[in-house]
């Protein structure tokens, strides 16, 4: 594919409402990349982390870590076999603790299971050890996240706070009620402390008697498996579609951003013809950034470009996508707006499904593949 359509829903942050955007070709302005390999043999890569020292960790969706350090790959020893790897779960989001040289923690997200049985998704705390032979598992640090018992919408993605508090992005689950039912985890954003687990005082359901609803971000989400910091701290998420209308939202404390696919509760089937935003039924729902319009993605993670070696890229934001095997990259405008997506050549059905986006520490963007077969670890400059 050299391009997708992008009958686009565009939200202005400054005046907080919906315009619809004219469809759009993408990719005849996309700038060169330079990609090269730099670890592959993986399985459905599904996040990377970096280390202190320069190495790469990656989690892998069928249950396995590996640490990527001067061209090497090497396996990393745990205990994972309360991961259930079915369907859309396994070990899923990484995020390295930002005190690691202190303190060696990492952070999974997983499902789980007992006895064979699908229990929940979890917040996970490991740490690694000096010589990044073994992951021990510390001990959780979030419990009760529904899951499938297929792995359906598992997504899972944690990502750091502008004020370092966790927010960590769940699907639904494929279970109607979840995504509008503010004391379910599933279909949310949630927002905690990152070493406790602790909802955030300041969380806009800071007061309620639920325990779950005080972590609540936001809502009204279907699979939601990207989560950006702008460098101005505003949170963008990349959010799977059904067969219409993948979206990029912009993160608005409290907001409702209207998938519910109980049609308000009439419907124990999950009904995936409602719009993936429904502003009939819910008015005020937030307006989607930017929407694929009649076709899908099937977008994953998302990351923010920042320093000067990007050059016109400084700042762009750029999401990896499943189906659609290609980088996206969209150029948000000066009033807030994202602009129709460009498509590197280079990243453009040429390494199959592209799942992480991570930038690391020297400023290059790494991406993973998650074809499920020699799987890579990409870095990409420009």
């Amino acid at each position: 594919m050299s391009g997708i359509r992008t009958a686009a829903l565009v939200l202005s942050l400054v005046a907080a409402g919906c315009a619809t955007a004219p469809p759009n070709p993408a990719g005849a302005s996309a700038p060169q990349l330079k990609v090269e390999t730099v670890a592959s043999g993986l399985e459905h890569a599904w996040d990377v982390g970096f280390l202190p020292d320069g190495s790469s960790l990656i989690s892998q969706r069928p249950g396995k870590f590996a640490l990527v350090s001067g061209g090497q790959t090497r396996d990393v020893q745990a205990d994972l076999a309360s991961v259930r790897a079915q369907g859309e779960g396994g070990l899923m989001g990484l995020l390295v603790h930002p005190d690691f040289a202190h303190n060696r923690t990492f952070i999974t997200c997983q499902t789980h299971q007992e006895g064979g049985n699908p229990v929940d998704i979890r917040l996970v705390n490991w740490r690694l050890a000096e010589d990044g032979s073994r992951a021990d598992r510390v001990g959780d640090l979030l419990t009760g996240l529904p899951i499938n018992s297929s792995g359906r919408h598992s997504g899972c993605r944690p990502e750091l706070g502008a004020d370092g508090s966790l927010l960590v992005s769940t699907g639904d689950t494929a279970q109607p009620p979840i995504a509008q039912d503010r004391t379910s985890l599933g279909g949310k954003v949630l927002r905690m402390n990152l070493d406790t687990g602790a909802a955030m005082p300041d969380n806009p359901f800071a007061g309620s008697p639920d325990p779950n609803e005080r972590l609540v971000h936001t809502y009204g989400h279907r699979n939601p498996q990207g989560v950006a910091l702008h460098p101005d701290g505003r949170v963008f998420i990349a959010e799977h579609g059904p067969d219409v209308d993948d979206e990029v939202n912009v993160l608005r404390p409290g907001g409702n951003y209207g998938w519910d696919p109980s049609r308000g509760g009439t419907t124990d089937e999950y009904d995936e013809s409602v719009p993936m935003t429904d502003l009939q039924r819910f008015p005020d729902a937030v307006g989607a950034a930017w929407s694929s319009g009649s076709s899908t993605e099937a977008v994953c993670a998302a990351e923010f470009l920042t320093g000067p070696q990007w050059g016109e890229l400084d700042g762009a934001l750029v999401v990896p996508a499943l189906k659609g095997s290609k980088l996206l990259v969209f150029r948000p405008n000066p009033d807030g707006t994202l602009s129709p997506p460009e498509i590197p050549a280079e990243l453009d059905d040429t390494h199959g499904r592209l799942r992480a986006a991570r930038q690391a520490p020297d400023g290059s963007l790494y991406v993973t593949t998650s074809n499920g077969t020699n799987d890579e670890l990409l870095r990409i400059t420009l």
